[in-house]
């Protein structure tokens, strides 16, 4: 385990050279002040560089390690992005600068943020976006509000929203959240939500239906155009999870196939940072008629100028300003780099990676939908499992031979399983050294099941047992 900064700590060590005060000091009243002084460490800039060095060399990341994370997207960040966020016109704006005056200093910021949700438009088939939520569950719970507000304004009675048994569990979290009852059609042999059973559950009461597409076993649904029109004939609208995306990115519009509303998770398929990495972004589109209860304020073009549209309905803003701002920068500044032909060239390599790794691991992992895939595929260890080694084992072998593991255990109804993204931006020599790994850890199931009950060995902290970390959390450091 690593040493804690705090005990780091030299008394008299410094690490700054702070100007003499050149003002008086303020009073302050005894109420306000410490009983003692602040236990605030003292450390030379050097040892703070290489504590926090030495800690990063410990991390997983995308920058250092394969991180196959299927229904994640987790690929390479582009540093030509983070460099545009960091110009000073966009970095070191303030979030309150007027929008018009005699300098007109925000216009740039605006016209970037007009132009990203035109091109997301254009790439998802819709005809309004707005960039305000601040991830992809926060953007769900947007969209689940323009339906919501939608049937509100037309007078409709509606109760139950639809997903299939695959979904993220975001989509019927969100959804009940919202006041919805959630109804569950089960995946039928061909590895998407069965169609006759969809049929039987649509009623009058349905206020929408929630999907992705291609979706967590990596399939696209054959018969959407089918299930967009059972929705519509109830008037109910369908909700396009963009957790995908990447799969179709300038191939297939989500408008195009009946979606009436759909949220793009620009930290997954824009290639700005993910999780830990930095801020979410999920700008959702939608429909003309979805529109006026999108939030405000907009950006709008008024002759060459970009000016906030504040008018119309204000129930659903869900932040402030404009979202993650430094995030919409990256994704734009990506946009622009990859052009249509780089986009439908992203969404093709990353297909043709995840079908790739799909016939490489096939003889010797179990494939509950042996066919085609789009940009991930679903492999089950239960043939492993047969050995006394489970997915998590698996999972735990690999962090020690140089990997980030896939998910594993989702979508939950494929027992044991192991969900692989490879995206567009690894090589066939990563993916063959990963499969290469993964081949190793099934010969090794079969000559020594226990000794890949001890993985990982070569990290820091080795295995742990996770259900009594989240049962008794103790995150208190004691001296």
């Amino acid at each position: 385990m690593s040493e804690l900064l705090f005990t780091k700590s030299v008394k008299g060590r410094c690490g700054a050279s702070l100007p003499v005060m050149d003002v008086s000091k303020a009073e302050m009243s005894d109420s306000l002040r410490r009983a003692k002084p602040a236990e605030i460490g003292e450390y030379s800039e050097l040892d703070v560089v290489r504590h926090y060095t030495n800690l990063s060399l410990k991390n997983f990341s995308v920058d250092t390690h394969f991180y196959p994370l299927g229904s994640c997207t987790m690929k390479y960040n582009p540093k030509v992005c983070e460099k545009a966020a960091r110009l000073d016109g966009f970095g070191s704006l303030h979030p309150m600068m007027p929008v018009s005056g005699a300098l007109d200093r925000c216009q740039g910021a605006l016209e970037m943020i007009f132009e990203l949700e035109k091109h997301l438009a254009e790439v998802t088939g819709m005809d309004a976006v707005t960039t305000q939520p601040l991830a992809g569950a926060h953007g769900e719970m947007l969209g689940i509000m323009l339906i919501a507000s939608y049937h509100r304004a037309k007078g409709n009675k509606k109760r139950y929203v639809i997903v299939p048994d695959s979904s993220h569990g975001t989509n019927p979290a969100t959804a009940s959240m919202m006041g919805y009852e959630i109804i569950t059609v089960p995946t039928a042999d061909y590895g998407d939500m069965d169609l006759d059973i969809f049929r039987e559950k649509m009623n009058d009461e349905v206020a929408a239906v929630m999907m992705t597409n291609p979706n967590t076993l990596g399939v696209f649904n054959p018969y959407i155009k089918e299930i967009s029109d059972i929705a519509h004939s109830y008037d109910a609208l369908l909700y396009y999870d963009g957790a995908n995306l990447n799969a179709i990115l300038g191939k297939v519009r989500p408008g195009d196939l009946g979606f009436d509303v759909v949220h793009v998770n620009l930290h997954k398929t824009y290639a700005t940072p993910h999780g830990s990495g930095g801020p979410g972004s999920g700008p959702v589109g939608c429909k003309e008629k979805l529109i006026p209860f999108l939030p405000k304020p907009a950006v709008v073009k008024n002759g060459e100028k970009f000016e906030l549209n504040t008018k119309g309905v204000d129930s659903a803003r869900i932040t402030s300003y404009f979202g993650n701002y430094g995030v919409l920068v990256k994704a734009y500044a990506y946009a622009l780099m990859m052009g249509s032909d780089g986009l439908r060239d992203v969404a093709e390599k990353a297909v043709l990676n995840a079908n790739y790794m799909m016939h490489r691991l096939k003889p010797y992992y179990h494939l509950p939908y042996d066919k085609t895939c789009m940009h991930e595929c679903v492999f089950s260890a239960s043939k492993q499992a047969e050995k006394g080694v489970h997915a998590l084992d698996i999972a735990k072998a690999l962090i020690d031979r140089g990997f980030h593991p896939p998910t594993v255990y989702f979508p939950l109804i494929v027992p044991e399983a192991m969900m692989v993204e490879p995206t567009e931006t690894e090589s066939k020599q990563t993916m063959d050294i990963f499969c290469e790994a993964m081949i190793e850890i099934a010969e090794m199931t079969e000559k020594d099941p226990d000794s890949l009950h001890e993985a990982p060995v070569t990290r820091p902290v080795t295995r742990l047992d996770e259900t009594l970390a989240a049962r008794q959390v103790d995150v208190r450091y004691s001296r």
